[in-house]
């Protein structure tokens, strides 16, 4: 067993999907199920029970992920470790963001994480869309950068994805939708919506899947807030295409208008995705700053 192999079994574990898993990882999916099967086998038994649309633990997995966890929190802070006596005394970690990172990536933590572990080295944070702050990292302006990934690559710059989750459709608990399976596009091409504006990163991704499938849809009303866009969903003014955990989050809030949603089916599924971009050629590591950043990196479990 070698870590490769654990941070495999982690990524689907955690994603309950091979596709999006190898997504995550940037590798083939038939490449990750050999492995997996690979780890299976040495193991003597399987870790998922696997069905048509995902992947579930079975009690062995469960075992082994927590397991795997703590394996590879402990590599990570052994290099970390070694970074921190070679040196990292003083210098400038320059960060770059979107807006939506939340629920999936817990910036202010690692904020605090590194600082404590790096307190020489200051801190830039600033939040700008994706095309600019990828032409900022090309440019050497910044050192990192958390976005969606670019609709054609850029020059120097190497992208890794973090985040890959679906969408569903938000509606009130007595919507047809409410609970429904393996909703297709076209079935969501009837409704009303709500929709963030244009030059969000999301919206953008929804028009795209709609016009892919070459349908049409219309918008009642347009927010520029996450929170704005749930409420009038709850309200039934228009139903959200949202990520699902930021959905599950609004649906487990007593305190909130109650909401429900929809799962779309596998095959038109749009993809949130959120990657971390930093200056190399194709297959380099980053910077040693940036390398230290991401061995702090925080991310929620299911949200990776």
């Amino acid at each position: 067993m070698d870590l490769k192999q654990l941070e495999y079994f982690v990524a689907v574990a955690e994603e309950r999907h091979f596709t999006r898993a190898a997504q995550r990882l940037n590798v083939v999916q038939s490449g990750l199920s050999q492995t997996i099967r690979s780890l299976e086998d040495e193991l003597g038994g399987p870790l998922f029970v696997r069905t048509t649309r995902s992947v579930a633990l079975t009690v062995a997995g469960t075992v082994l992920l927590e397991e795997a966890h703590r394996v590879l929190d402990a590599a990570r802070s052994a290099r970390m470790a070694v970074t921190q006596v070679h040196g990292l005394a003083r210098g400038r970690l320059r960060i770059g963001a979107i807006q939506s990172l939340a629920p999936f990536i817990d910036l202010p933590t690692t904020l605090g994480r590194f600082r404590d572990a790096f307190g020489g080295i200051d801190i830039e944070l600033r939040f700008d869309g994706t095309a600019h702050l990828l032409e900022e990292v090309r440019d050497g302006h910044l050192d990192i950068a958390f976005t969606q990934p670019p609709a054609l690559p850029v020059a120097d710059v190497v992208t890794k994805l973090l985040v890959c989750e679906g969408l569903v459709a938000v509606c009130p608990p007595k919507h047809r939708l409410a609970g429904a399976h393996d909703v297709t596009l076209g079935d969501l091409a009837q409704e009303s919506y709500v929709d963030l504006r244009s030059d969000w990163g999301m919206r953008q991704l929804i028009d795209n899947a709609f016009a892919e499938a070459g349908l049409s849809r219309r918008t009642r009303f347009e927010v520029n807030d996450m929170g704005m866009l749930l409420e009038l969903a709850a309200q039934g003014l228009g139903i959200a295409l949202v990520p699902e955990s930021i959905a599950k989050i609004r649906r487990d809030d007593r305190h909130a208008r109650p909401i429900a949603f929809a799962d779309i089916a596998e095959a038109e599924e749009p993809c949130w995705e959120i990657v971390v971009g930093y200056r190399a050629r194709q297959g380099e590591a980053p910077g040693r700053l940036a390398q230290a950043f991401l061995d702090v990196l925080v991310q929620p479990a299911g949200a990776l």
